[in-house]
C-alpha cells in the first residue's frame, strides 16, 4: 500500500493497516450480498412517510416493538385499529397504508410504540420534517408533500481548486436578534459570500436538533432539515441559489453521536438502548451528554449511509464535513489523550468499526457524486484518514488542519509577539502529511463560542468597541488590526489544498457567539452577525473585510494554494521575518512589534517584481508606508563567489507584502550581473 511507502514510520503497523483495509472490503461485500452499496443507501426511500399513487405508505424499523400506532389530529392522538402498523418480518420492519384523504400536506403526526414492559411516543426515525408547537414546545413529525415541490434550476459547479470555504450558520447569520431563515440567508448572505471571494459555503446546524444552543451538534432527526430556519423547499432553493452563484455547498454532517432525547431522537426508540447505539457505558458519551452509534451493526450502517445519500440527492449538497471524527475513531473519544506516538493510532483504543463505516461512507459519497468533497474533523492526526482508499486510507478528500488554529490560540494567549519564533510558526503551519490534503484555518466557529475568543477579540478585547474609527489611532487596535491581517494571510498562503473562515471572522466581528439559554435570559443578542460594521467605511471592520477579500482574490486568481507546496526562502526569529514563495507569488512578513527595515534583502530569481498586496495600505487599516503597486528590480550580489540576485525591500513593522515577478531581468540588470561576475573574477 502506498501509504506505507510514503511514511516508513507506518511499517510496524502494516498488519493493522491491512486488516482495516480487508475489513472495509468485507463490510462492502456483506452490504452488497443482495444489492450494491449504493442501493443500500436508498433506504430513506423505503422507510418513513411517502405519498403513493393511491394514498400514503409509512414504514418503520423497530425490532423490539410489539405494536406501533400512528397518532395525529386525524385520530385525536389516540391509538386506533385503523392506524395500527403491521409487522412485516422478524427483522422488525413495520408498515401502514392510508387513504389519500386521511393525511394531508403539513399534517403533524408521531408514533406510539409498545414493547414488553412499556410504551412511549416517538418521532419516526426517517421523518423528513419535524416541527415544534410554539404554544406547547412539543415536537412532532410533519407530512411534507406540496403539490408543487421546488425544482432545481442550476447545475452544481465542479469542485473548485483551491477550496475556499465560508463556514456559516443560517440561524445566526442575520443582523437582528432572532433566528434567521433559509430565505434570508439566500437573499442577504449568499451575495456577501460571493463578493468576499469564497467559492464554497459550509452550512452548520442543518440537521434537526431540539436545543438551538447545541449549535446543531445534538441531532435528533437525521433526515429532517431544521424547521427553525424554514421549509425543506426553502433549503433546497438556498442550495440551488448557491449553485447558481458558482458556490460549492458543503454540509456539516453529525454521525459522531446523537442526542439523548427519547421522544424526539433515536435513543431507546423501540424500548431498547441498543437499537442504534452501543448498550451500556460504551453507548454513552459522558463529555457530550449524548449517545454513541454502534458502527459495526449492519442496520446502523444502512441508516447512516442512507443519510449521506439523502442530503446529496434530496437537497443537492456537494459534500460533507464529518463532525467529531476523533470521537468516532477512539473508544476514549480522544479525551485526555496526547497522540505523541504512532502506537496511539493502532492500539486497543481504536474503534475499527467506526473506521470501516467512514471508509464505506466515503466510497458511497464518491460513487453517488465523483465531484463530492468529504472533510474529516480529526484532531488526533490519524494516519491515512485523508489518504485514498486504494492506497490504504479511509478515503476522505481533506482533513482539517486543526493544529494550525491551536498554534495561533496558544501564541496569542501565552506568548508575547516579541517572543514569537518564526521557525516554530512556519513548522506548525506547514507540518502535514504529504499523502493527505488539508484544509487550513486560523479560526473556525470553535474560537467564536463563549468560553473562547476570536483572534480579533484576543488581540483587541474591549478596545474594539470604542477605537475602531478609521481616522483614530490606538496602540491596542493598531497592533490588533495589523496582526489580524498577517495571521490570516500567512495561514491562507501556507495552507494545504483549501482554507476555511467562519462568517464574520474575516472582518473581526467584535462579539462571541452565545445562543439563547437560561444564563443569558434566553437572549438572541449574541447569536447574530453585525454586518453594519463590515459595511461602514468609517470603521476598521470595513478595512479588515476589504483586506480579507483582497487576499482571497490574490490566492484564488493566482492559484497559490493547491498547485504546489510553499517554498521557504528565509526566516529570522530575532528580526521576526518570514519569506517564502508559492506558485510564483512571493510573500514577506515582518512580525516585529517595533523594528522596520529600510532595505531588507532576499535572494529571488532575477527580474522585475510588482507589489500585488500590501497589508499596510490605508484602505486596509494600515499606514501607507509603501507606495501602492510599487515595483522592484533585483540587484546582483556576489556572495562566497556565487552570483545571487537580491530584492531589497522596505519592511515596516507588523506588515505583510505579496509580490509577483512580472518580467525577467532587463538589459541593465544583465549588464550589472556581468560586471559583478567580472569584478569577482
Amino acid at each position: 500500500m502506498s501509504i506505507l511507502r510514503q511514511d516508513p514510520w507506518l511499517e510496524p503497523y502494516s498488519d493493522c493497516i491491512q486488516r482495516r483495509w480487508n475489513r472495509v472490503n468485507e463490510a462492502a461485500a456483506r452490504l452488497a450480498a443482495d444489492r450494491d452499496l449504493s442501493d443500500h443507501s436508498l433506504s430513506y426511500d423505503y422507510y418513513g412517510l411517502h405519498r403513493t399513487r393511491d394514498g400514503w405508505v409509512f414504514r418503520e424499523w423497530a425490532p423490539n416493538a410489539t405494536a406501533i400506532y400512528l397518532l395525529g389530529p386525524f385520530n385525536d392522538w389516540n391509538e386506533s385499529d385503523g392506524f395500527a402498523m403491521r409487522r412485516l418480518d422478524d427483522r422488525g420492519d413495520w408498515e401502514l397504508h392510508l387513504d389519500s384523504d386521511v393525511l394531508h400536506h403539513e399534517d403533524v403526526y408521531r408514533l406510539r410504540i409498545h414493547w414488553d414492559g412499556g410504551s412511549g411516543d416517538r418521532i419516526p426515525t426517517h421523518a423528513r420534517r419535524v416541527v415544534q408547537d410554539p404554544s406547547t414546545n412539543i415536537f412532532n413529525a410533519q407530512a411534507w408533500a406540496p403539490s408543487e415541490p421546488y425544482q432545481r434550476r442550476h447545475p452544481a459547479p465542479p469542485r473548485p481548486t483551491p477550496l475556499l470555504i465560508y463556514e456559516a450558520h443560517v440561524g445566526m447569520a442575520q443582523e437582528w436578534g432572532r433566528v434567521g431563515t433559509y430565505v434570508e440567508f439566500r437573499e442577504h448572505i449568499l451575495p456577501r459570500v460571493k463578493a468576499a471571494g469564497y467559492n464554497a459555503v459550509q452550512f452548520m446546524a442543518i440537521m434537526e436538533h431540539p436545543y438551538y444552543g447545541s449549535f446543531g451538534y445534538h441531532v435528533s432527526n437525521f433526515f429532517a432539515a431544521s424547521s427553525r430556519f424554514g421549509t425543506p423547499d426553502e433549503l433546497a432553493e438556498l442550495v440551488d441559489a448557491a449553485h447558481g452563484m458558482g458556490l460549492f455547498v458543503i454540509m456539516d454532517i453529525v454521525h459522531s453521536h446523537a442526542v439523548k432525547n427519547t421522544v424526539e431522537g433515536l435513543s431507546e426508540f423501540d424500548g431498547t438502548t441498543y437499537q442504534f447505539f452501543h448498550a451500556g457505558g460504551r453507548g454513552e458519551h459522558d463529555a457530550w451528554d449524548s449517545r454513541c452509534f454502534d458502527y459495526g451493526k449492519l442496520d446502523v450502517q444502512h441508516f447512516l449511509l442512507s443519510n449521506c445519500r439523502f442530503w446529496m440527492e434530496q437537497y443537492g449538497f456537494d459534500g460533507f464535513r464529518f463532525d467529531g471524527v476523533t470521537s468516532m475513531l477512539y473508544l476514549h473519544h480522544g479525551l485526555g489523550t496526547a497522540f505523541t506516538d504512532y502506537g496511539k493510532y493502532f492500539g486497543w483504543a481504536v474503534d475499527e468499526d467506526a473506521w470501516v463505516y467512514m471508509a464505506l461512507a466515503n466510497r458511497l459519497i464518491h460513487e453517488v457524486n465523483p465531484e463530492a468533497v468529504t472533510i474529516a474533523e480529526d484532531v488526533s492526526g490519524m494516519p491515512g484518514l485523508a489518504a485514498p482508499y486504494a492506497d490504504g486510507g479511509c478515503g476522505f478528500d481533506f482533513r482539517l488542519a486543526m493544529g494550525v488554529s491551536d498554534c495561533w490560540v496558544r501564541l496569542l494567549k501565552e506568548v508575547s509577539d516579541d517572543d514569537w519564533q518564526m521557525n516554530t510558526i512556519w513548522h506548525e503551519l506547514t507540518n502535514r502529511r504529504a499523502e493527505e490534503k488539508t484544509i487550513g484555518y486560523s479560526e473556525s466557529h470553535d474560537q467564536a463560542l463563549v468560553g473562547s475568543k476570536t483572534i480579533s477579540f484576543e488581540l483587541m478585547d474591549a478596545s474594539m468597541y470604542t477605537h475602531m474609527g478609521v481616522d483614530e489611532s490606538n496602540p491596542v487596535v493598531d497592533r490588533g488590526v495589523a496582526l489580524h491581517k498577517m495571521i490570516r494571510l500567512l495561514t491562507l498562503a501556507t495552507c494545504g489544498e483549501g482554507y476555511l473562515n467562519f462568517m464574520g471572522n474575516e472582518f473581526g466581528h467584535p462579539e462571541w457567539i452565545d445562543f439563547p439559554r437560561k444564563g443569558n435570559d434566553w437572549s438572541y443578542h449574541y447569536a447574530r452577525r453585525q454586518w453594519n460594521l463590515r459595511d461602514n467605511p468609517e470603521l476598521k471592520y470595513h478595512c479588515l473585510g476589504d483586506f480579507d477579500a483582497a487576499m482571497v482574490s490574490v490566492i484564488r486568481d493566482d492559484r497559490v494554494v493547491g498547485e504546489c507546496p510553499p517554498r521557504l526562502l528565509y526566516t529570522n526569529s530575532d528580526q521576526k521575518i518570514i519569506a517564502f514563495e508559492r506558485n510564483g507569488d512571493f510573500f514577506v512578513f515582518n512580525f516585529h512589534p517595533s523594528e522596520s527595515y529600510p532595505e531588507y534583502g532576499f535572494e529571488v530569481p532575477p527580474g522585475q517584481y510588482t507589489t500585488v498586496l500590501d497589508s499596510d495600505e490605508s484602505r486596509f487599516g494600515g499606514f501607507d508606508r509603501r507606495p501602492a503597486g510599487y515595483g522592484y528590480e533585483t540587484v546582483p550580489v556576489i556572495d562566497d563567489n556565487l552570483l545571487r540576485h537580491m530584492l531589497r525591500l522596505y519592511l515596516p513593522t507588523r506588515t505583510a507584502l505579496v509580490l509577483k515577478r512580472t518580467a525577467g531581468p532587463s538589459e541593465a540588470q544583465k549588464a550589472a550581473a556581468r560586471d559583478a561576475l567580472c569584478h569577482c573574477g
